[in-house]
């Protein structure tokens, strides 16, 4: 009996391998990323980027994401000040995603140390349609936020969305300027053509 279910267990595993060994597996390239630079609010910051490699034998859907220590104590950066690209992705056994990062500080953020996970986990659909999120890999994220007021928050608002579009934002200035220019100048040479006529009636008269 014992040799009849050992026969039966081994041809399953023969015929079957892939559902046998088949795992679902994630890893990341950095297991920290410090910014040594204080950050300040209203600022857009470019963040290192994160890899997620798929280390299992399965390819599947992966997505990026901001996670936290249960008991830290830094102040926790919220999900909606980071941008990722792409947020969600696809992998084949042994590829890897280069996911870019972006930090877009609120000008109202509070100043302090701050510490979250950039996680990368991949998604699986569960019962209903849900998606669910198994094994995951993260890497340590730490930065500081000076103190600013609503002033300064605004202005480096503006002057990083600025500097994180060039060229494109020097264009359209350069555009805006060219059309206010010509706006000026068509208005001013009216008025000289319209001024003109009428100094010219008042002489006839």
């Amino acid at each position: 009996m014992r040799k009849f279910f050992f026969f039966l267990l081994l041809g399953i595993f023969l015929v079957f391998p892939p559902f046998v060994l088949a795992k679902i597996g994630v890893g990341v390239g950095t297991g920290k990323i410090q910014v040594e630079d204080k950050l300040r609010p209203g600022m857009i910051y470019e963040l290192p980027s994160l890899t997620v490699f798929n280390t299992g034998d399965e390819e599947g859907d992966y997505e990026a994401a901001i996670t936290y220590h249960e008991k830290q104590p830094e102040l926790r950066p919220l999900e909606e000040w980071f941008g990722f690209s792409p947020k969600e992705f696809h992998l084949k056994p042994g590829e890897a995603q280069e996911v870019k990062i972006k930090l877009n500080l609120p000008v109202k953020t509070e100043p302090g140390d701050y510490f979250a996970y950039l996680e990368g986990h991949p998604l699986k659909k569960g019962e209903g349609g849900q998606t669910t999120v198994g094994v995951a890999a993260a890497a340590k994220l730490y930065f500081t936020v000076l103190p600013a007021n609503l002033v300064l928050g605004a202005y480096y608002k503006v002057t990083s969305f600025w500097r994180l579009n060039q060229p494109w934002s020097n264009r359209v200035a350069v555009a805006v300027a060219v059309i206010i220019i010509y706006l000026g100048l068509k208005k001013y040479l009216g008025f000289q053509i319209n001024f003109r006529g009428k100094k010219e009636e008042s002489s006839d008269e």
